[in-house]
């Protein structure tokens, strides 16, 4: 019996002590480990600090954010938007905060883009970080659009950053280093009813985006995709409505001013520009967005059918046809209520009114 009790002891505290070696183990290889990842992301890190960035879209929305971020970080900043007046504002609303460089360009025009990449070289100098940001949108039943707003989209979302890109990639490819930053949207991952033709533009973004990257990492130019969901930039008063145009944008407005479904432009911002500091292949914005994404990976009938149904939700086509209205042309009492003060906030403070907000890093 008393040789059964010692050796019942040994076999106890010896296998605690081989048990407690066993976790030191662990915890010193998962420490090593941690640390690995963590030398190696620091080694990934690209420094901002005096490095140009170009944005397409700039004068406002979630590119003066952007731009805000980036001069935070010390970077040169340079902005190309169709609109001169707006792309004046943004930059009298930047003065102060670093090195900041407007040109009127439409990124539809590929003699456009080139000119203004020249010039942003000579002005600036050589384009560190190229964001491809410009972007329209046209919110309606697929019965209002046409041909037209689908080839606009591609325009926009597609052929402008594919026109930017290889006029910056060369002299990227040649340094070795650079970073190329692509907005796309949730749109880009999962086709938004009545945002048919932004979520065909927004997917052909996301297919070269992607696999851009794959092609460029032995370049160290590394590529980020960013699929923001609902983001408050204060963009729908300038967005365009068919259909049913105050309906459609009473529902686009309110669901982009409600917190918690959707987030703001300096948050986001600031994400994106951690994605592009780190190379970043891909980051989802907001949390809706990333349960959206989740499901319609994971259980893609179930996220097709709930899709059909916020369809029926949506207002029905009337009798206007193919006409389209402005946001700001859209609005009922319902919109200028304090349901969307949130978005009005944002569209005063991202340059989208003709009052914006002074803007403060």
């Amino acid at each position: 019996m008393t040789v059964t009790r010692s050796l019942a002891r040994k076999l106890l505290f010896g296998g605690a002590v081989v048990s407690g070696a066993g976790l030191g183990i662990g915890a010193g290889a998962a420490a090593g480990l941690g640390l690995a990842y963590w030398g190696y992301k620091r080694s990934r890190r690209y420094p901002l600090h005096d490095r140009v960035v170009l944005i397409t879209g700039g004068s406002r929305g979630l590119g003066l954010a952007m731009a805000r971020g980036f001069l935070a970080r010390g970077a040169k900043v340079a902005l190309l938007a169709r609109d001169p007046e707006a792309l004046e504002r943004a930059r009298q609303l930047l003065a102060g905060l670093g090195t900041v460089f407007v040109r009127p360009c439409d990124v539809r025009d590929e003699a456009q883009i080139k000119e203004a990449v020249r010039d942003v070289r000579h002005e600036v100098g050589e384009i560190d970080v190229l964001v491809n940001n410009a972007g329209t949108i046209t919110v309606g039943p697929m019965d209002t659009m046409t041909a037209e707003e689908y080839r606009e989209s591609l325009d926009v979302f597609f052929w402008g950053p594919l026109r930017a890109t290889l006029a910056v990639l060369p002299e990227m490819r040649r340094r070795r280093s650079g970073r190329i930053v692509n907005i796309s949207s949730i749109g880009g991952k999962i086709s938004v009813p009545h945002l048919l033709p932004y979520s065909v533009g927004k997917f052909a973004l996301s297919g070269f985006s992607e696999g851009m990257r794959a092609e460029l990492t032995r370049d160290s130019v590394y590529v980020t995709t960013v699929y923001p969901g609902l983001m408050r930039t204060g963009s729908p008063r300038n967005a365009d409505f068919k259909g049913n145009h105050r309906a459609e944008y009473t529902w686009f407005l309110l669901s982009d001013s409600a917190p918690g479904f959707s987030i703001s432009a300096d948050r986001a911002a600031r994400q994106i520009i951690r994605a592009c500091e780190y190379g970043t292949s891909q980051v989802v914005l907001g949390l809706p967005a990333k349960f959206a994404v989740k499901l319609n990976a994971l259980f893609p009938t179930t996220a097709a059918t709930a899709a059909a149904i916020a369809s029926r939700a949506l207002p029905k086509r009337d009798d206007s046809g193919t006409a389209k209205a402005k946001g700001t042309d859209s609005t009922t009492p319902l919109t200028e209520s304090w349901l969307s003060s949130l978005d009005q906030r944002a569209a005063r403070r991202n340059n989208q009114t003709q009052n914006p907000l002074p803007v403060t890093s």
